[in-house]
């Protein structure tokens, strides 16, 4: 039934909420500086060099998670064991709690310099100009947008898929960070990992949105207005996935996003999502807390999805086989 899967994903959910990424050797880093070896080889400035660059590293990740999955088969306990471990790698839940704490601190008590310094680990925006609200603002769209990335996301792929899914999105969604940018370099080279992070997402990013509807009274935000909000903006984000999260934060957060968005590459001129007051930095640690409980929903709802795959691929050969059964009486 897809238990030691199940189980994986709530022991693994468990870890990274107790231990934070890994200090040391983290895969994930060393992923992308295999990436980054590749690049420096084979890197043109065309989408066919991205196609092959993206479909190495991607497939190469699945093709890791299958020979774990084979492992794994062995027994539902060592099905657990390695689904657990990977769930724990490829998770971001703690990390992000951990850098919106540290905004959230330095904004409230007027440390900019720190806040700007801070930024940097949460989203890839310059940050020298940007004063408190401003840095609030980006604080709480990152914060939703990587509740989505690095929590949601790998989950559903995780109940779906299993290990071969957690690497094969991890490895999707960090190409999408290294080279999906609309900078000149990455134009034409970052088209297929950034086509291929927003289709891994489309289902992940709006359920994350309607987790945020359900999970903001928690936090004291409203669901009617995450719902209305998500509903009414999401469509006008340039991202096909990140405003559908951005925009229903800013209906639970009772805030406004959105509006002049300077990154390192150049400045980007964002419709505004919400109606609501500028964000400050209660905002950025409601927004932390938000996350977490729809973070440790996914959890739960992602267990509860694998259990159900497994007893929906044990009922089929059972049907097929009384189908045939059926057949033989009749002849």
């Amino acid at each position: 039934m897809n238990a030691g899967r199940a189980v994986g994903l709530l022991l693994g959910v468990a870890a990274d909420a107790a231990f934070g990424d890994p200090r040391r050797g983290h895969p994930v880093a060393g992923f992308g500086r295999v990436a980054g070896a590749l690049e420096r080889r084979i890197y043109q400035d065309r989408r066919s060099a991205g196609v092959v660059f993206t479909g190495v590293l991607v497939g190469g990740s699945v093709a890791l998670g299958l020979a774990a999955r084979r492992l794994g088969r062995l027994s539902p306990v060592a099905e657990a064991a390695t689904t657990a471990l990977t769930t724990w790698v490829v998770l971001g839940g703690a990390s992000l709690a951990e850098e919106g704490t540290t905004m959230a601190r330095a904004l409230d008590s007027g440390a900019l310099a720190e806040a700007r310094e801070s930024l940097p680990r949460l989203c890839g925006r310059s940050p020298g100009s940007l004063d408190g609200p401003g840095l609030a603002r980006a604080s709480v769209e990152s914060i939703a947008e990587n509740t989505s990335d690095a929590v949601v996301a790998p989950l559903f792929w995780g109940a779906v898929a299993g290990v071969p899914g957690l690497l094969g999105y991890r490895a999707i969604n960090t190409l999408d960070a290294m080279v999906g940018h609309r900078s000149p370099r990455y134009r034409r080279f970052g088209w297929a990992s950034a086509r291929l992070d927003d289709v891994a997402n489309l289902l992940p990013s709006r359920a994350t949105a309607m987790l945020t509807s359900l999970c903001a009274p928690v936090v004291g935000g409203s669901a009617q207005g995450a719902w209305r909000t998500w509903r009414r903006d999401a469509t006008a984000h340039p991202s096909p996935n990140a405003g559908q999260v951005e925009a229903a934060f800013a209906g639970a957060l009772e805030v406004r996003l959105g509006g002049r968005t300077v990154y390192h590459h150049g400045t980007e001129e964002r419709p505004m999502l919400g109606d609501g007051r500028t964000p400050d930095a209660g905002d950025v640690t409601r927004g932390v807390e938000l996350s977490r409980v729809i973070g440790a929903v996914a959890g739960v709802l992602s267990a509860a999805t694998a259990v159900a795959i497994g007893q929906g691929l044990r009922r089929r050969p059972g049907r097929r086989r009384g189908a045939l059964r059926g057949g033989g009486t009749q002849r």
